[in-house]
């Protein structure tokens, strides 16, 4: 099956008309208010308890207090309980290391990337509304968030794969920034409805673990509903990777390998993403950890979590933007380089919180809020710029490794701190070393000449 025509190739960029740009645009800001309630919700509220809690039970402490011992464990190659959710984690990333590449060029292969993004989404929000229905012990729920964690990554790399075709390279910090923004907010909407659930449930007849099943099937829902609603306005584009068939298997990993070699021409475009695999693993572990944080370390309640992180939401969503502000005066890339400085002084201070402090855990929530937005906006502008035309989503597979959700070394390196701690103080410390050597990589990186070998239009501000 021959490629497009050089003349349908030539349209796989963003569109002439600002209008259907907007219209556009629009519609892709609406997949990150689809999506956002996945991460928000389920992965960094709560998960992370609700696994701990049915790992715990099961070796028979059942308080948060009980399972410090570190001398429990499930069997699991001596897994300690709380560190089911990190180890589950890092098992995730390493699926998404060997498949979202292989992804990521079957859908460069692909004319349909709105069937992909709705297949990916759909199947995802599947797995997180099947977990209302893991009752039984620790193991159904940790497969079912294993495949939802895996099919939100594939849909994200689908998403990312369309911010270069929908806005022109000056336009692009905007509308990053503005997807972004627009997701924390959604997240924030659906959180606040679970806030109450949790709230009330005893009032309810409800437990702990019944919201939280409630609130994982409100979620698949949500995520599903809004993606069809964030389809309308996209338009499927090809570039000369695309075929008239089905994506080809065989096809599309030889195409991996040819681009694994290319990426040689493009040192900047590598070093860029080298930088962002340390410093976002450190920034989702953050996110991430968080929840089992505040309740197992800090002894903090359920309903002082959840309105943290509403707090971390909202600070976020205007956090976003005044970053994207900033990052006219200063430019996007030393704006991401300031922020990394501000989260290294986060997880320092967050070593020395007192237990039960709930004003000072706020106000570290607050400091999160005000970096979190910018910095993975910003990061994910910046990378769109340094990638060959026609291979969005190969890069952006290789992207999404450590991108929202996603984050395979932080993960490892919490998951050893728990095991060998039983809590997560130290392994929270232990995140500045990301922010540190992404910092020293992202600083040492060209992004004018790796725009330029990427054979992109440089914009105004770097």
């Amino acid at each position: 099956m021959t490629g497009p025509s050089p003349e349908a190739a030539a349209h796989s960029g963003p569109s002439p008309d600002p209008a259907r740009r907007r219209r556009e645009q629009r519609g892709w800001y609406l997949y990150d208010w689809a999506n956002s309630v996945f991460i928000t919700s389920v992965v960094t509220v709560l998960i992370g308890p609700y696994l701990s809690g049915l790992a715990c039970s099961s070796v028979g402490a059942d308080t948060a207090a009980a399972c410090l011992d570190p001398g429990l464990s499930l069997g699991l190659f001596g897994l300690h309980p709380n560190a089911l959710y990190p180890a589950l984690t890092t098992a995730a990333i390493l699926i998404q290391i060997l498949l979202l590449p292989l992804f990521g060029a079957m859908v460069d292969h692909s004319r349909h990337k709105k069937r992909w993004l709705f297949w990916t989404a759909f199947a995802g929000s599947s797995a997180t509304l099947g977990l209302y229905f893991a009752t039984d012990g620790y193991l159904a729920a940790s497969v079912l968030f294993l495949l939802a964690n895996l099919l939100y990554g594939f849909s994200i790399v689908v998403y990312h794969a369309f911010l270069p075709e929908i806005s022109t390279a000056d336009e692009r910090d905007r509308v990053s920034v503005a997807g972004w923004g627009i997701g924390y907010l959604g997240g924030a909407v659906l959180l606040v409805a679970h806030l109450l659930l949790v709230v009330n449930a005893e009032a309810l007849g409800l437990g702990a673990a019944d919201a939280a099943r409630i609130a994982f099937a409100s979620c698949g829902v949500w995520w599903v509903g809004f993606t069809v609603l964030s389809l309308r306005p996209l338009r499927n584009r090809y570039g000369a990777l695309a075929t008239g068939g089905p994506p080809r298997l065989g096809a599309s990993l030889r195409q991996f390998g040819r681009t694994l070699k290319d990426m040689r021409k493009y040192p900047n475009t590598v070093l860029f993403l080298l930088a962002f695999i340390f410093f976002n693993d450190g920034v989702q572990a953050a996110i991430r950890y968080a929840a089992p944080f505040a309740t197992q370390d800090l002894g903090l309640d359920q309903d002082t979590l959840i309105v943290t992180i509403l707090i971390i939401q909202f600070v976020a969503f205007a956090g976003a933007f005044a970053t994207g502000r900033v990052s006219r005066t200063l430019g996007p890339k030393n704006t991401v380089l300031a922020t990394l400085v501000v989260w290294g002084g986060l997880v320092a201070a967050a070593y020395f919180l007192p237990a039960g402090n709930v004003p000072l855990f706020m106000t570290l929530g607050v400091g999160i809020g005000l970096v979190l937005g910018g910095t993975q906006s910003l990061a994910r502008s910046l990378f769109s710029q340094l990638i060959p035309k026609g291979r969005e989503a190969e890069y952006f597979s290789l992207y999404q490794i450590s991108d929202k959700g996603s984050t395979f070394l932080g993960s490892l390196a919490v998951t050893v701190a728990v095991s060998l701690t039983g809590g997560y103080r130290v392994a929270v410390l232990s995140l500045i070393v990301f922010f540190i050597v992404g910092g020293v990589l992202l600083w040492r990186t060209r992004m004018r000449q790796g725009i330029i070998d990427a054979g992109n239009e440089v914009p105004e501000r770097l």
